[in-house]
């Protein structure tokens, strides 16, 4: 099987694009995607990491900001200037994948342009995903060993049914059992944390877009519930890769001490 593509069955080959959002006026750390790390910049590593794939054709930088651009392309980095309304990296995407030159992508990965040292294998994970061809959004969870996490409203929980399908997405524990006491739980269940990296086929990815906010999405505050309540399949990969996401300054310099 040729490097860059996925078999979806034996007379398909499909084409998956990464692509990196990235945006420099975030509000809790500006030019966040520039902040040196051990000498390369935050969006170097992601970049870096995400071209030692197997699974994707090609990795853009999706920006709405010049510096950004111009320092991809400095380190031989693929990098397109999108409009700045974007509200989300999912409609930024949007933005990539309806340009002539992506248009031949069916499916893509939108990865997290906060997260330096994200593992490959776990974009690749995603990418195979869609190999079946029921999924329209993949995406992950890891198994969840700690209680303070499980009933910590921050993390963001799914149920998946028998074929690996979503559920539901709450910030409560879930699923509740009844027969024990809370602290029995995890003892007794896989409890699984949603991991926020997501694929989208592209067809779906231009649907996904135009939807109006749902009612559980409003109560939870989780874009894929808005999802789950129009119909769309979230094929859920458990891995037990986790990422660490940078969003302030004092996240980077827990992570300087530790590398």
């Amino acid at each position: 099987m040729p490097k860059s593509t996925v078999s979806f069955n034996s007379n398909h080959a499909m084409n998956i694009i990464g692509i990196i959002p990235s945006r420099y006026a975030s509000t809790r750390f500006p030019g966040k995607p520039l902040a040196l790390i051990r000498g390369k910049s935050m969006i170097q590593r992601v970049y870096e990491q995400a071209k030692k794939t197997k699974k994707l054709a090609r990795v853009i930088v999706a920006t709405d900001d010049e510096r950004i651009a111009s320092h991809v392309m400095s380190f031989g980095g693929e990098a397109v200037t999108t409009a700045a309304s974007h509200l989300n990296g999912t409609s930024r995407c949007l933005e990539v994948i309806e340009r002539p030159q992506f248009q031949s992508a069916e499916a893509v990965i939108n990865i997290q342009g906060d997260e330096p040292f994200i593992n490959p294998v776990q974009i690749d994970q995603l990418a195979e995903l869609f190999a079946d061809q029921q999924t329209d959004i993949a995406t992950m969870a890891t198994i969840i060993s700690d209680n303070d996490e499980l009933f910590d409203s921050n993390t963001v929980k799914v149920v998946i049914d028998q074929n690996s399908f979503a559920l539901y997405f709450s910030r409560q524990a879930i699923p509740f059992n009844r027969m024990l006491h809370p602290d029995q739980w995890i003892e007794n269940h896989h409890y699984l944390k949603h991991i926020g990296i997501y694929g989208y086929r592209t067809t779906v990815l231009k649907k996904i877009t135009a939807l109006p906010p749902s009612p559980l999405e409003n109560s939870e505050k989780l874009e894929q519930l808005r999802w789950l309540e129009n119909g769309f399949k979230i094929k859920i990969k458990t891995t037990d890769f986790e990422s660490i996401s940078i969003d302030t300054p004092a996240d980077l310099e827990k992570i300087l001490h530790k590398i």
